[in-house]
């Protein structure tokens, strides 16, 4: 199959299709610029979607990679995490290879967002897939004349079989603010992270890589300029009370998100920040 990007309709709304190398595909959402598909050469679906989804913009989209910008979660003022899940994103550049297929989504400031957030910006989030990769980088610019702070994260929801049999290394050693109990501090003392009950975890300034062991559906998981790693899944009570989860749905997916959750990230006037996530089958 040849690689390339394809306009197509995607639950109603305008999207994107990324044909990757070895039938490898991706689907990118206009509203939100969210990657709301990854399928790897094996044909497996390697994000989670939930099937209780609403594409009518009402709210965000469940699943997928949510972009979260200026505020991650309800860390401040402003809607939880933040004004740019629901509005719709323009195309700006798509690019294919032999070996490789790339789009890139675009929004701004506007009279809305600046009713909420007085600063000037423009975000771009590519997404480029190779076989068995996926790429994701948020470029931030400060369009105007002052310095501005933010907090943000590419919210990824994985896909696996069972969350209860799925394992994540690479966080030994780094301090986690718990929000699941009481935002406390603590250490992870542990080499690999089982999730067995809620899990919202905050990782602060990672450095390694993680792996998630998940049987066929096991991920290398990498990210730069994002400072922190949080982990979530909301188990049994938190998912049933969420309209647009099925009630199972935490049985299927675990957060692994590149963010910037407690250290904001400053942009000076006519600057640019760039954060990125990738993905790779192992």
């Amino acid at each position: 199959m040849k690689t390339g990007i394809e306009d197509i309709e995607f639950h109603g709304i305008p999207a994107l299709r990324l044909l990757g190398p070895q039938g490898s595909s991706a689907v990118i959402s206009k509203l939100g610029a969210q990657v709301l598909s990854w399928i790897t050469p094996d044909g497996r679906e390697r994000l989670y979607l939930s099937d209780k989804a609403v594409f009518d913009g009402s709210v965000a989209i469940r699943g997928g990679v949510p972009v979260c910008f200026p505020q991650f979660s309800d860390r401040g003022d402003l809607p939880k995490h933040g004004l740019v899940r629901t509005r719709v994103w323009s195309e700006s550049a798509r690019r294919s290879g032999d070996d490789y297929a790339l789009v890139t989504l675009e929004t701004g400031d506007d009279d809305t967002t600046r009713a909420l957030w007085p600063h000037a910006f423009r975000l771009e989030l590519t997404a480029m897939i190779e076989a068995d990769r996926l790429d994701l980088e948020l470029c931030v610019v400060n369009t105007g004349t002052a310095a501005f702070e933010f907090t943000g994260a590419l919210h990824t929801y994985v896909r696996v079989v069972q969350v209860e049999d799925a394992a994540l290394e690479g966080l030994y050693g780094h301090d986690y603010r718990d929000a699941a109990n009481g935002n406390r501090v603590v250490n992870e003392s542990g080499t690999e992270l089982a999730v067995d009950s809620e899990t919202d975890r905050v990782y602060r300034r990672v450095r390694r890589p993680q792996l998630l062991r998940a049987g066929n559906l096991s991920l290398g998981i990498q990210q730069q300029g994002f400072p922190d790693v949080v982990v979530w899944n909301p188990w049994v009570e938190k998912c049933a009370a969420l309209a647009d989860m099925p009630a199972d749905g935490w049985r299927h997916m675990l957060c692994i998100e590149a963010a910037a959750a407690d250290d904001r990230q400053e942009v000076a006037a006519g600057d640019e920040w760039y954060g990125r996530q990738t993905l790779v089958v192992v």
